[in-house]
């Protein structure tokens, strides 16, 4: 999707539409699934043992993100009564343990919710007990106050994806679904790209190669000579 050597422009939108069109293409197929579209990412010229030099973006998809996405809440009291109404799963105070104790238990959450958020007094206890598989994953719970109304947050977290690269050059987002249209595709990946290269030292300078690539289909390399 990029190619070597960007300078402070951004990526352009017609090479993101162009890559995006041909990968929708020839990512087609009778499947029973609809497939996932993502970005690959290579970062180069950058020193990614330092954490300071990571990628780890929230980015809230102006197009959404064409799925579910799976929230979970640890609250009491009212607060969890609000959460029960809005998010996918509500953890009361007494689980947090449980759940810590029970490794296998503790995986499955971490990978089937894609967002946790907090009850304020509960971040502490959370850190302690789970910090170790929520952490690395980067999904440490977000707070939130004990009075505050969860809507908006759980709402706006449905159509945002987390970019991140850890310590490796090279991370994957998605953008979407093949049931989406390549515009709005295009729209969600020309986002994130802006994003991370805001987020880069030397910006554009480095980013390397990107591809857009559905679940299944081969990756297509965004060229701006597309």
């Amino acid at each position: 999707m990029l190619c070597a050597d960007y300078g402070g422009a951004p990526v352009d939108r017609k090479s993101v539409l162009a890559a995006m069109q041909k990968a929708l293409e020839q990512g087609k197929g009778k499947r029973k699934f609809t497939q996932s579209v993502e970005l690959a990412i290579n970062l180069q010229h950058i020193d990614l043992s330092v954490p300071k030099n990571r990628i780890d973006e929230e980015v809230q998809l102006p197009k959404g993100r064409g799925k579910g996405t799976k929230i979970a809440v640890f609250a009491s009291g009212e607060l969890a009564v609000k959460a029960k109404k809005v998010a996918d799963l509500v953890i009361p105070p007494e689980e947090i343990e449980k759940i810590a104790g029970d490794k296998r238990r503790a995986r499955k959450l971490a990978t089937e919710y894609q967002f946790f958020l907090a009850e304020t007094p509960l971040m502490p206890t959370i850190g302690k007990t789970l910090g170790q598989v929520l952490g690395p994953r980067g999904k440490m719970p977000r707070a939130l106050p004990p009075n505050a109304d969860p809507a908006n947050v759980v709402n706006n977290l449905r159509n945002s994806v987390r970019a991140r690269s850890r310590d490796k050059p090279t991370f994957h987002v998605a953008v979407g679904t093949e049931a989406m249209t390549p515009e709005d595709l295009t729209e969600n990946a020309h986002l994130i790209l802006e994003r991370v290269q805001l987020k880069l030292e030397r910006g554009r300078q480095n980013l390397g190669s990107v591809y857009v690539k559905t679940s299944m289909g081969p990756a297509v390399r965004i060229s701006e000579e597309e």
